[in-house]
């Protein structure tokens, strides 16, 4: 309970008028009434503040938000009252969200409902709670305010932004991939699937057509092949320290390691509805998670679930346990897509892991590079500190370069991209192996 602005001005005017009494004496008697008054209303008021009110608040959210989206949070408070209130609308959303309008001010009418209407956004994924709705609310006189906490908890999940891969579906469905950056890949040699006969098109090799349909129909028919099914794509995702950067110069919101689920849940759509089979492994994080691979479509609602709170951590990331584990739990040859985030130092633990993993799988080495020394490299220089920033840029990488070198020798393919380009990268890469019969 506080005292309100009006009464505190109300207040002020009183002590005003007594110093004005102390001056003029006749005065007096008005300021002696005035204190009365004021006494009178102020425990009056306070009377009526103090008085249950019984009301009652309602939060209506969806139980799974997006990372980075705003979303609407509708709160109805009701009042059983025969009195109306003023009232000042909170909120207590997760620290981890934005949120903008509140707080409101409205008129609570007697025995009515209010509905108000605010948007959130999630900064961080995982497990989110909100907590109480808050009120403050005043009286008929206003000289008095009263906070009351409506226990409304609501517990929340926020994923990863699906729109990337919504938006691949839409534009696949469109025919329209190179909107997205996705390349379709010349098929090279008969090494495919056989899909289905359709009218020749303009482009068709020779090769295509099948002649015994067209002398049936009167009409050049050409056979349309697919690539290779039944497949098994697994990730192994580092949780490691090396994914916790963000690279602000590209002025990202997301981390390495959110863009590295991003990539993740792209590729992982696109290899389904090519029949393929994806699962996850991931490694450097307290409990380790594993999902079996599976072909559906159901299988990517599974993978949200299951990835939707895995942080990156603090731990060492170890490339060679994780490449025992995997071996021991994914007995089929499949392409084993590793996620992480390599520095100009190797620390022995991945060059026996992809050793490893290329006795039986094929490996691609998804690196995630940062983009601040891209930029170090070729801005201008003009100071000498500059100039040692530039030297130094040039010397990492040249380190770097060696490893990668060391890496490819042992059989495995490598994408080096910035993280907001990783995901159509992954998927370009991937369609070229399919396309290449290498997978």
């Amino acid at each position: 309970m506080i005292p309100t602005l009006r009464f505190l001005r109300l207040l002020a005017a009183w002590t005003l008028l007594g110093l004005v009494a102390s001056i003029w004496t006749r005065a007096m008697p008005w300021w002696r009434v005035a204190g009365w008054l004021l006494l009178v209303g102020a425990s009056l008021d306070l009377a009526l503040a103090l008085w249950p009110k019984q009301v009652t608040g309602e939060r209506d959210v969806s139980g799974s938000l997006a990372l980075g989206e705003w979303r609407d949070v509708r709160i109805r408070l009701h009042n059983p009252s025969p009195l109306p209130l003023q009232v000042e609308l909170f909120d207590h959303h997760p620290v981890d969200f934005s949120s903008r309008g509140l707080p409101a001010c409205h008129r609570l009418p007697a025995r009515g409902v209010l509905e108000q209407t605010y948007q959130v956004r999630p900064s961080a994924r995982g497990q989110h709670a909100f907590g109480p709705i808050q009120i403050r609310f005043t009286t008929g006189w206003g000289l008095w305010a009263r906070s009351q906490r409506l226990p409304a908890p609501f517990p929340v999940k926020v994923f990863p932004n699906f729109a990337a891969v919504a938006r691949y579906a839409l534009l696949a469905t469109d025919q329209r991939l190179s909107l997205l950056g996705i390349l379709k890949r010349p098929r090279r040699g008969e090494g495919l699937d056989f899909h289905q006969l359709r009218e020749y098109r303009q482009g068709d090799t020779l090769r295509q057509v099948d002649w015994k349909a067209s002398a049936r129909t009167r009409k050049l028919i050409s056979r349309e092949y697919q690539d290779e099914r039944d497949q098994q794509v697994v990730f192994l995702l580092d949780c490691g320290r090396r994914m916790k950067p963000l690279d602000e110069l590209e002025g990202a919101e997301l981390g390495h390691f959110d863009q590295a689920l991003n990539a993740l849940f792209l590729l992982s759509f696109v290899a389904l509805k090519q029949g393929d089979a994806v699962g996850v492994a991931t490694f450097a994080e307290g409990t380790p998670r594993t999902v079996a691979p599976h072909k559906s479509l159901a299988t990517l609602e599974r993978l949200f679930q299951e990835l939707f709170d895995v942080q990156p951590t603090t731990h060492a990331s170890d490339y060679l346990a994780a490449a025992e584990r995997l071996m021991k739990q994914f007995r089929k040859r499949s392409l084993v897509v590793l996620l992480t985030n390599l520095r100009d130092e190797e620390d022995g633990t991945l060059l026996p892991a992809v050793k490893l993993l290329r006795g039986r799988h094929l490996v691609m080495l998804a690196n995630l590079r940062e983009g601040v020394v891209d930029e170090l490299m070729v801005s201008p220089v003009t100071t000498f500190e500059g100039a040692l920033d530039h030297a130094a840029a040039h010397d990492y990488m040249a380190r770097r370069l060696e490893v990668f070198q060391s890496i490819a020798h042992a059989g495995v393919s490598i994408l080096d991209v910035t993280p907001a380009r990783l995901p159509t990268a992954l998927v370009n890469r991937y369609l070229e192996l399919k396309a290449s019969g290498t997978f």
